[in-house]
């Protein structure tokens, strides 16, 4: 289906060709309600039947059918419309939406995918009764109680709705959309597998609508209803959605007869903090630099050509000149060492081109034998590394969790804090069983280890592991857990680690938007003496709520936007 040419506006659009079959004359016609009822199957299926209605949208080329409604039979709990599947193959008259046609066929629940089904005539006998040019539609102005009653019918939402995830736009054409804000991940608000996180799931489905373009193809090269060049932003409103309502994998949707009008969005600028030091943490997505003299593409992880690391590079140099921090944790940086050809090294120079003071903290190998590492990097007119950089690769450490790497600084002639990158377990289940394996309450694979993890830090860096007995520690980076599941939790309410941003009285902290919900992976924690001299916190939000498929390989490579799939973060300590 193509919209914009056969379906531009609720009067008649497009001309389809459908199955030259004459319904029968004097067959009775019964209402449409009565075919759909208000169970999920129709009480008639597998019973022949003749129905009259308008047809409301035409989908010939991308569902293999056209949606038919009716007046209405009295019963709010039914709907007034269902779906008229054709034969494939089958000649075709030409009717158009806006067209009263009377048709006659078996009644099926059609299946759609999963447990999905969707109430539909198939071997359709189909007469044009009258032309009236237009289409029945049912205006929302909140979300309905059940879609059910309303399957296969054509609506209109004036209600705002929210963009709360793109990731299917490319694969599907569809997009996230929910009622009453963004959807936020239930583990980011409550224990994972507590009766408040199971309500939190059960509200996210409920206020979540997908929007669809009208077809079951797979990778769309274009999607209809977005314009080229269109910015799509989480936390955007869109207004004047329209569509027919439609039931298929993933819930309840609208297939848009229209497009939306989709809110220019706002990008936020750098923020700013108080406070004579400043701290960053940011997960670069896989800085990865083939062999560092520009071969070896495409490489393991990263960059798939050296015009992809140029911009790469690039779009992170204006991430990091941006924060305008004085220390920097790093994440996903390529585990090459640290000469002159290495991805940290290449950073560093990258950041220095215009003249700079940056440098990196050489933890001499590694940290850790991944692929990936974390790296720390300062600015030397601001800040002066002591004691010695310490890393830790006992236990889960180095195969799985990956290494942290620890370094004590000094401004002037100040007491030693120190800074820990951190990189804990993802949540893929790539080889996890027993008590790592998904225990379906919401925190993922392999939260077992992440906890172990954050044990073993905490005891690691009581051992005074940098040789500075400095007390003042801040420990950031990506944990791979959202706030409330256990290994951010025991760090926070068992081990005495400060939340920084709950601390600085931040609202709804996030850095992270997965399947269209919206959390936090990458925290900051500080020891009770470092808490004191916070000043500020704060999240950039440039690349969470960026569309998915952008990144530094599309665009505009100047501007830090969707520099990476997690938002930096940036503290703000007077020390």
């Amino acid at each position: 289906m193509t919209p914009p040419r056969s379906l531009p506006t609720l009067a008649l659009l497009a001309t389809l060709a459908l199955p030259a079959y004459a319904a029968t004359p004097n067959a009775r016609v019964i209402p449409i309600g009565q075919v759909q009822g208000e169970g999920a199957r129709s009480p008639l299926d597998g019973q022949t039947v003749t129905v009259e209605g308008v047809v409301t949208g035409l989908f010939v080329e991308g569902l293999g059918g056209f949606f038919l409604q009716d007046g209405g039979d009295g019963n709010a709990n039914t709907s007034d419309a269902l779906f008229v599947a054709l034969e494939e193959g089958a000649p075709a008259p030409t009717i158009s939406a806006g067209e009263r046609v009377r048709v006659r066929g078996i009644v099926g629940e059609r299946k759609t995918g999963g447990d999905s089904t969707l109430t539909t005539l198939h071997a359709p006998k189909i007469d044009t009764v009258q032309r009236i040019n237009e289409v029945p539609l049912t205006v929302l102005t909140a979300q309905p109680r059940d879609w059910k009653a309303l399957e296969g019918m054509l609506v209109r939402i004036d209600a705002p709705l929210t963009l709360s995830g793109t990731h299917t736009l490319e694969r599907f054409g569809e997009l996230i959309a929910s009622f009453d804000g963004r959807l936020w991940q239930p583990s980011e608000l409550a224990t994972p597998g507590s009766a408040e996180a199971k309500r939190l799931a059960a509200d996210n489905a409920r206020r979540t609508l997908l929007l669809d373009d009208g077809s079951a193809k797979r990778d769309p090269a274009t999607v209809w209803y977005v314009k080229d060049g269109q910015l799509l932003r989480t936390g955007t409103v869109l207004t004047g959605v329209q569509g027919i309502v439609d039931q298929r994998p993933g819930g309840w949707r609208l297939q848009l007869t229209q497009a939306p009008t989709i809110a220019a969005p706002q990008r936020p600028a750098a923020p700013q903090v108080a406070g004579n030091v400043r701290v960053a943490a940011f997960n670069l997505e896989n800085l990865f630099n083939g062999d560092g003299k520009g071969g070896g593409f495409p490489t393991e992880r990263g960059a798939k050509t050296p015009g992809q690391l140029k911009a790469q590079l690039a779009k992170l140099v204006a991430t990091i000149r941006g924060l305008n921090p004085d220390i920097a944790a790093l994440m996903e940086l390529e585990n090459d060492g640290y000469g002159a050809d290495s991805s940290l090294a290449q950073l560093v120079t990258a950041l220095n081109a215009n003249g700079g003071t940056w440098r990196f903290v050489d933890a001499t190998q590694g940290p850790g034998p991944d692929s990936i590492r974390v790296g720390i990097i300062y600015r030397s007119d601001k800040v002066k590394p002591t004691g010695k950089p310490a890393t830790l690769q006992e236990g889960p450490f180095g195969e799985r969790s990956r290494s942290p790497l620890a370094q004590a600084f000094v401004r002037g002639n100040g007491t030693p804090f120190v800074v820990v990158a951190n990189h804990l377990k993802s949540k893929g289940c790539s080889e996890a069983s027993g008590g790592d394996a998904d225990q379906k309450d919401g925190a993922g694979c392999w939260n077992a280890l992440r906890l172990d993890s954050s044990k073993r830090l905490d005891a690691w860096l009581k051992t005074d592991p940098t040789r500075t007995r400095s007390d003042r520690i801040v420990m950031l980076g990506d944990f791979n857990a959202y706030a409330m599941e256990d290994p951010v939790r025991w760090l926070r309410d068992d081990a005495g680690w400060i939340d920084a941003f709950k601390q600085a009285k931040v609202e709804q902290p996030y850095s992270y938007v997965y399947n269209g919900l919206t959390g936090r992976l990458d925290h900051a924690l500080l020891s009770p003496s470092l808490a004191k001299q916070l000043r500020g916190a704060a999240e950039w939000h440039i690349n969470a709520d960026e569309q998915d498929a952008q990144g530094y390989a599309d665009g505009d490579a100047s501007v830090p936007y969707r520099s990476s799939d997690h938002d930096p973060l940036l503290l703000g300590f007077d020390l």
